[in-house]
């Protein structure tokens, strides 16, 4: 990551003690900045949680909409899962 800061803006956050000392201590034997270590911690957040939050916000304004699949063809996709994960195990032994 650059070490200019065009790119990037300035937020100002209130963070328990036991946390900001948990990075720090983290930065220190990374030897990196406090700022880098959280940084990656907001990208993680936002890759894992943050994008299954908004699928599911998007599935439930599909579902408000009138768009979901018909019952019977959700059956048929669990079943050949199921069937799938059933071939596969006794293929293991």
């Amino acid at each position: 990551m650059p070490d200019d800061h065009s790119g990037s803006a300035h937020v100002s956050l209130r963070i328990p003690h036991d946390v900001v000392a948990a990075f720090e201590e983290l930065a220190a034997k990374l030897d990196r900045p406090r700022s880098w270590v959280m940084l990656r911690a907001l990208r993680q957040y936002l890759e894992d949680e943050g994008a299954e939050i908004i699928e599911d916000l998007e599935s439930l304004a599909e579902l408000d909409r009138g768009e979901s699949a018909p019952l019977e063809e959700s059956i048929r996709v669990v079943r050949n899962i199921i069937g799938t994960t059933r071939k596969t195990r006794t293929h293991r032994k």
